[in-house]
């Protein structure tokens, strides 16, 4: 591993943890806002990502670094805690607190793409002949420039990435919940119940692994095609 795949491996990890810190975050501190204050009594109400660590090294340290290594790009996760009771009587709230996470990716992705467009009203980025990860945009090579078009082309794949896998409705990710806001009492509480057995768990996480591959590049191409309005990238 030659020095300029650690510096992009530094990058990645560096939106990784900004990304996901703040994203659990967003789940805290909606829980708090909704009446389950349980993440803030942890201390994970915070953009510290220290807290986020100790709570789940293993899937914001080992995981990124793993996937990095393999395939060129991280993934991993972390967890803000929440009172089950509260979310069970509060179906639709839960569901709401669920989708902060990829919310603030949502925002996180819309930011990358704002400094891209602003790079390219200075002059500094242009558009790439092909799409890759850490190619979303270019700059003149070997300058500050060029690096800082690598980071932010990681920063927007990266949120992309973490959007999309979310939001695939299968648990324990955070699409599972949004079924919750179109369901009765009693239909909500035997798919929450659904929704807890491990087995369950085990059997989203390896279908939302297939599926990512699926989806995300339309959805990568849908959001080149806002970016880069008139351009298309196959």
């Amino acid at each position: 591993m030659n020095y300029i795949t650690i510096a992009i491996g530094g990058l990645w990890y560096a939106a990784f943890i900004v990304s996901t810190t703040l994203h659990e975050a967003a789940h805290g501190l909606a829980a708090k806002k909704l009446g389950d204050p349980t993440a803030y009594h942890h201390g994970l109400v915070t953009v510290d990502p220290i807290p986020h660590i100790k709570r789940s090294p293993f899937g914001m340290v080992i995981v990124p670094i793993v996937s990095f290594v393999l395939n060129g790009w991280m993934i991993g996760w972390a967890s803000a805690p929440y009172d089950p009771y509260w979310a069970q009587y509060n179906r639709k709230k839960a569901a709401k607190m669920a989708l902060a996470g990829p919310a603030a990716n949502l925002c996180l992705l819309i930011i990358a793409g704002l400094l891209i467009r602003l790079g390219m009203q200075l002059g500094s980025f242009g558009a790439p002949e092909s799409i890759i990860f850490t190619r979303i945009t270019t700059a003149e090579p070997n300058t500050l420039a060029n690096s800082a078009a690598i980071a932010v082309s990681i920063f927007f794949s990266l949120n992309l990435i973490l959007l999309v896998f979310n939001l695939i409705p299968l648990p324990p990710l955070d699409g599972s919940n949004v079924l919750m806001l179109f369901l009765g009492d009693r239909a909500a509480e035997k798919y929450q119940a659904t929704l807890s057995q491990p087995g369950v768990r085990v059997m989203g996480l390896v279908g939302a692994w297939y599926l990512i591959g699926v989806l995300l590049p339309p959805m990568q191409g849908l959001a080149l095609m806002i970016l880069y309005p008139g351009l298309v990238y196959r």
